[in-house]
């Protein structure tokens, strides 16, 4: 029987999501927030209007792919983090610990300390000088964790004077990564009695497009090796399932929010042995940047994120002016990290409450409990919140898709050098979010209700 060819209307709306992505990716600079909005809102319009007509899941998984394609010469227009990733990148390549040294420590000491050999630090001081100007966060420590850093140091031996060449050589870390997704939603969904096409919600979403394959953040990674543990822990490979976990916590750390769902589902003693197992894989992992300062330098960058950094928050910009107007001044060093805590409570009450041990209910709770911890974030990008997305078409939920798509409103903040943001367009971003997560909770409750009395 010939494959389902999608119809006009689906054609036209696939050419104009490439058209928007070539834009985006060619002829965007991220101070147009205007055009920025609007070629988003044509992809965004676009993704609807096929996933409402069900466009055939070969045709979706071949547009999905082509406008990943679309962005492979590409440098990121709407993210300046590539110039630290290629800072990261140039010292692994030159046998440098970047856990170590702030960027202005080295600049400052002409990269003495870290590169003593003269030919190396001639070599690479002047690429470093040059990056340094481009860099968001020159005082700070790296946040990258290893699984990045091996990626990033990689590209950076190939590539060692090229920000393109370096750019490309992470676009296809990733591409690899989102193919290997593709193929786990793909397996994944029929075991769970969801048909394939949802796939495609995650596959075509235009956030998880631009922020992944168009400005290389490393979440499709992270997103990856959690359905790789989840799907080893279906078919009982626990071991290896640690394993998967434990490169996705070196990645990012915060697979972590994982291990307490697994606690009823693997029993206390198996439990502790995938814990161990897990670790053990991050700390294997960090073994090449192992030093006095690598601990003490980590915390310092976790303390100044749940202190000091604010970007797009919702339940910390409600309490910021009751905490200016009782003090006079930001109460954020007491704010953040006590919303931290509660997010942390809350997620393990999620875990707590769960009463089925079968892979279909672990899904929305992790997906509750990430929500949890983004409400209660002083920070949050919107590149973040494509492991919500991702996660969402595993379940019934679909806030997070809305909440994807409105939070490019965002990038409003980055029309001037100040980074200014406009409160209204926040509160926009959370009252369409909140609203959603509301009704679909509300309903969830009711089909609960409905189910219990038959």
């Amino acid at each position: 029987m010939p494959a389902k060819l999608p119809s006009l209307s689906q054609c036209a709306a696939l050419l104009l999501s490439g058209a928007a992505y070539a834009a985006l990716a060619y002829a965007t600079p991220r101070v147009q927030f205007g055009q920025l909005l609007g070629l988003f809102a044509v992809a965004g319009l676009a993704y609807w209007w096929l996933l409402r007509t069900r466009l055939p899941l070969r045709w979706g998984l071949g547009a999905a792919l082509v406008f990943r394609l679309l962005w492979l010469p590409a440098t990121p227009a709407l993210s300046d983090d590539l110039y630290r990733f290629r800072w990261d990148g140039l010292l692994v390549a030159n046998g440098v610990n970047p856990f170590r040294f702030r960027p202005d420590e080295l600049i400052a000491d002409g990269a003495r300390a870290a590169v003593p050999n003269e030919a190396a630090r001639a070599a690479v001081l002047p690429e470093l000088q040059q990056l340094y100007r481009q860099l968001n966060s020159p005082h700070y420590y790296s946040v990258y964790p290893p699984v990045c850093q091996f990626v990033f140091g990689a590209a950076a031996r190939l590539f060692p004077t090229s920000d393109a060449g370096f750019a490309a050589c992470l676009r296809v870390v990733i591409l690899a990564a989102e193919a290997g997704t593709a193929w786990l939603l793909l397996t994944l969904l029929p075991a769970l009695g969801w048909p394939g096409r949802r796939a495609l919600g995650y596959l075509l979403h235009p956030l998880v497009i631009v922020e992944l394959t168009g400005n290389l953040h490393f979440e499709g990674l992270v997103f990856g090796f959690i359905l790789l543990a989840l799907w080893l822990l279906s078919r009982q490979k626990w071991t290896a399932s640690a394993g998967a976990l434990g490169l996705g916590v070196a990645t990012k750390l915060l697979p972590l929010l994982v291990l307490p769902l697994l606690v009823r589902r693997l029993g206390w003693r198996r439990f502790a042995a995938y814990a161990a197992l897990c670790v053990g894989t991050v700390a294997l992992l960090f073994g090449p940047f192992l030093s006095v300062d690598l601990f003490v330098n980590i915390a310092r960058s976790l303390k100044l994120y749940f202190r000091s950094f604010e970007f797009n928050a919702s339940i910390y910009y409600l309490l910021r002016p009751i905490g200016i107007w009782l003090t006079t001044y930001n109460q954020i060093a007491i704010i953040g990290p006590s919303l931290a805590v509660l997010s942390g409570l809350a997620g393990l009450a999620l875990a707590w409450r769960e009463r089925r041990s079968e892979l279909a209910s672990l899904l929305p709770t992790l997906l509750l409990m990430l929500t949890a911890y983004y409400a209660a974030a002083t920070t949050v990008h919107p590149w973040y919140l494509t492991l919500l997305v991702g996660l969402s078409t595993l379940t019934r939920f679909r806030f997070a898709r809305v909440w994807g798509g409105l939070a490019i409103l965002s990038y409003a903040a980055y029309q001037t050098s100040a980074y200014t943001e406009n409160l209204w367009l926040v509160a926009l971003e959370y009252a369409g979010t909140y609203a959603v997560l509301a009704w679909e909770l509300r309903a969830t409750s009711a089909s609960k209700r409905t189910d219990a009395a038959l």
